[in-house]
C-alpha cells in the first residue's frame, strides 16, 4: 500500500499535513502508512479513500484493470504468523477493480481494552462472519457474542467494534458495501 497512498495522496494534490488534517489522522500515522511501516486499519482505509476521492479497494489495489477476475493469494505462512503482529492487520480478500461494489477482508481482532480501539463508522453496510474463534461485536450501546459460523449483517453507520473474546484468537470475514454519501 505504501506507494500506491503516496501516489494517489500526490496526484490528489494534498500534502501529508493536509491529508491528516482532512482524516483527523495524525501526520506521522500517515508517514510509516506511506513508508510500509503500518498497515491501516479498516475504519483508517475508508477515511483515507474518502479524502482521495477514491474507492477504498484502489489503495490496496496491485490488479490489472483489464481482467475481470481478480486471484489474491493466501500470504506465505511465515509472514502470516510473524511476531511483528502482521496476523493482526486486515487482509483485503476481494475488490481490489474499480466498479466493484463489496470490498472484503480477513481481521483477527484483538483483546486490547475498549479504550485503545475506537468504534468504526461509515457509510454503507457490513457482514461479518466468524471463521475462527469468538468475538464480541459492540453495535452502539448493543452487545453480541459471536462464534465461529455465526455472521451479522448491519447497517455500517452504526458505531460498531469488533474484539477477540477467549484463548483461540478469533478470525473473521467481514465484507463492505460502501454507501455514497
Amino acid at each position: 500500500m505504501s506507494l500506491k497512498l503516496k501516489l494517489l495522496r500526490v496526484q490528489a494534490g494534498l500534502t501529508l499535513e493536509e491529508l491528516a488534517q482532512q482524516t483527523e489522522l495524525t501526520r506521522s500515522y500517515l508517514s510509516k502508512l506511506e513508508r510500509g511501516v503500518s498497515t491501516p486499519s479498516i475504519g483508517a482505509a475508508l477515511r483515507i479513500a474518502k479524502v482521495l476521492g477514491v474507492q477504498v479497494e484502489a489503495l490496496f489495489s496491485e490488479s490489472h484493470e483489464d481482467d475481470p477476475v481478480v486471484i489474491n493469494r493466501a500470504p506465505p505462512a511465515s509472514s502470516a504468523a510473524s511476531a511483528s503482529g502482521a496476523a493482526r492487520t486486515p487482509r483485503l480478500v476481494s475488490g481490489t477493480l474499480p466498479g466493484h461494489k463489496m470490498v472484503a477482508f480477513v481481521v483477527n481482532p484483538t483483546d486490547e481494552p475498549t479504550r485503545n480501539h475506537p468504534m468504526s463508522h461509515h457509510q454503507g453496510e457490513e457482514i461479518l462472519y466468524v471463521l475462527k474463534g469468538s468475538i464480541t461485536l459492540q453495535l452502539a450501546r448493543r452487545t453480541e457474542t459471536l462464534k465461529a459460523g455465526d455472521s451479522v449483517h448491519f447497517n455500517s453507520s452504526i458505531p460498531h467494534k469488533i474484539t477477540s473474546l477467549g484463548k483461540v484468537p478469533a478470525s473473521v470475514l467481514l465484507v463492505i458495501a460502501e454507501g455514497k454519501d
